[in-house]
């Protein structure tokens, strides 16, 4: 989404027609972000919670497991489809977008985006996360990394990388002019090691195949992309051959507390 609201094309496009590899292809997120949910953020029994930008579900399930009060707020039907046939207890998916909340003022305790923020990064967005929170609540922000230090992963962000444009990518690093925002305290920021297990499929070209800007391209250029990925994994040495792979993160999670 731009500053304005509207969905970014690539957002839109991308991520209808490739909903279902983003669920089988996306990482789930490290055991100790159960405990930074709870605290710092305060997600638990009792709490109504909103995941802002919810995607197909993975980190709307995270939070569920707190004990909290769900409510998945997502754009793109797809997707929002996608988190329905979890059937997730306590929580309900309700179309929306980060300057337009469903949600009266001070309904909240926390508002949580995971690897969503850089598609609305905004002072409105930020106003209205400020409106639905409560005095006290947490805005909490969530990203899985690709370690890069790895060569085989790098090598993958080199394929992909061309053909991004003008899509909102975290490290291109705008998301962060959206502070310091007056009705927020400071960003505090913890870092966790995850790795995503699987067959080379799910956890590498699926994965990549549902970045939206790839997913979005004529179906020549992303059957292009989709090959010089498949021969990465066929003859790299770390991964030709191999039934399951591990593919390294840094998840970063943030947080700030509303005035």
């Amino acid at each position: 989404m731009n500053e304005y609201g509207a969905l970014h094309p690539a957002a839109q496009q991308g991520f209808e027609k490739e909903a279902q590899a983003y669920a089988r292809g996306r990482p789930d997120y490290p055991q100790a972000l159960s405990d930074w949910l709870q605290s710092p953020v305060g997600a638990g029994p009792g709490r109504q919670v909103a995941d802002v930008g919810a995607g197909t579900g993975k980190f709307t399930a995270l939070l569920a497991r707190t004990g909290a009060q769900v409510t998945a707020v997502e754009p793109v039907d797809a997707m929002r489809a996608q988190i329905a046939a979890l059937q997730l207890d306590g929580v309900r998916a309700l179309p929306g977008t980060a300057q337009a909340l469903p949600f009266a003022d001070g309904a909240l305790d926390a508002v949580v985006c995971a690897q969503a923020f850089h598609w609305f990064a905004s002072r409105e967005a930020l106003d209205e996360f400020h409106r639905v929170l409560r005095p006290g609540g947490r805005l909490a922000l969530v990203w899985n990394l690709r370690d890069e230090s790895v060569d085989w992963v790098a090598a993958l962000t080199a394929i992909i990388t061309p053909h991004e444009g003008d899509a909102p990518r975290f490290h291109k690093g705008d998301w962060r002019h959206a502070f310091p925002h007056p009705g927020f305290g400071p960003l505090l920021e913890e870092r966790f090691a995850h790795a995503h297990g699987g067959p080379p499929q799910q956890v590498i070209v699926d994965r990549f195949m549902s970045v939206s800007f790839i997913a979005a391209l004529p179906e020549v250029q992303r059957n292009a992309v989709r090959r010089d990925i498949e021969t990465l994994v066929a003859t790299h040495p770390a991964l030709r051959g191999q039934d399951t792979v591990r593919f390294p993160y840094t998840t970063l999670a943030f947080h700030c507390v509303r005035h």
